[in-house]
């Protein structure tokens, strides 16, 4: 299965498997919501979850043989009533990242703050932690608050550009360390050891909001994935222009895909941003011809042959 980027802005890289676009029941119609509304709700379903469910720390504390390293959930009652809950646990994280409705083809004007949660169980052993411009080789299991299963990973990893999935689990994913490996297994399967392992709980605004290709996700709907952090690609450049994509985050705003330097010259039909694009001007020359390299092909640094401030890259004026 694949994990598909939400807002359609990157032709081409299909994550997620593309499944028939929801569709409601018969006769049924969602009004319209804004993005402002749907994040606060959204925000306190979350809260409502991490306050009445915790997490199998226990075994995560103290790990046996057998144990398979997978988070497991429950309600917070009963036997376990005394349990800490996932949102008092010292290893959730929680980020503020602000979320413009045109993202989602709104024409409000709104700039809303959206909360993410990101619970993370162990650290991997690796030091340093991929950025939403590399490629990050992880396992995954996507479900709803109520444990909805609506996506999942084969056992074997799987690779993909943080940027090109949906905002939230790209930034999620950004927060753990990986492991050791690949290890070449005797069947042909590759395997990690002592990577990152945690959940990710992101609300609709930094997920589908109020589409998606994926007919087990409704309107507006908040997400959890589970994830294992195998390993990343430092520095990755995912257009292959000579820039690691993380340099083409303009406006430094955490987020690559509303950074689109030629975004008039492409027209409606296209939009290619910068990190997914080879001619960032749209100059007829390419990206990799106007920058710094070494005698390695690696990144030096940028040119601006004119002295006006603008990278060639980025000048199409020159």
């Amino acid at each position: 299965m694949k994990l598909k980027y939400a807002y359609l802005l990157i032709a081409g890289l299909i994550i997620i498997s593309s499944c028939k676009k929801d569709e409601d029941s018969p006769g049924e119609v969602i009004p319209p919501q804004l993005l402002s509304e749907v994040a606060t709700e959204n925000d306190a379903e979350i809260i409502e979850f991490l306050k009445t469910h915790f997490y199998n720390k226990e075994e995560f504390d103290a790990v046996s043989e057998g144990f398979d390293l997978k988070i497991k959930f429950d309600t917070i009652a009963g036997a376990n009533s005394s349990k800490q809950s996932i949102f008092d646990s010292p290893l959730l994280i929680t980020e503020t990242i602000s979320v413009e409705s045109s993202s989602f083809g709104r024409t409000d004007g709104e700039v809303i703050n959206h909360k993410l949660y990101t619970l993370v169980v162990r650290q991997g052993v690796e030091q340093g932690k991929p950025t939403i411009g590399d490629f990050s080789i992880l396992r995954y299991e996507g479900s709803l608050l109520n444990n909805t299963l609506f996506d999942a990973s084969s056992s074997q990893p799987v690779r993909f550009n943080l940027s090109s999935v949906v905002r939230g689990f790209g930034n999620g994913v950004k927060n753990f360390q990986t492991g050791v490996g690949p290890m070449d297994n005797s069947d042909g399967t590759v395997s990690y050891e002592d990577f990152g392992i945690g959940a990710i709980f992101i609300p609709s605004g930094l997920g589908y909001f109020d589409s998606s290709s994926n007919a087990s996700i409704p309107a507006y709907t908040p997400l959890v994935f589970k994830i294992d952090a195998f390993d990343y690609e430092p520095d990755s450049d995912f257009d292959g222009d000579g820039i690691p994509s993380i340099l083409e985050d303009l406006n430094n705003n955490g987020n690559l895909n509303d950074d689109n330097t030629d975004n008039e010259a492409e027209g409606l039909s296209v939009y290619l941003p910068n990190f997914n694009d080879t001619d960032d001007d749209n100059d007829g020359i390419l990206t990799i011809d106007e920058i710094e390299l070494d005698a390695e092909g690696n990144f030096v640094g940028f040119k601006d042959t004119d002295g006006d401030g603008i990278p060639d890259h980025l000048d199409n004026d020159l």
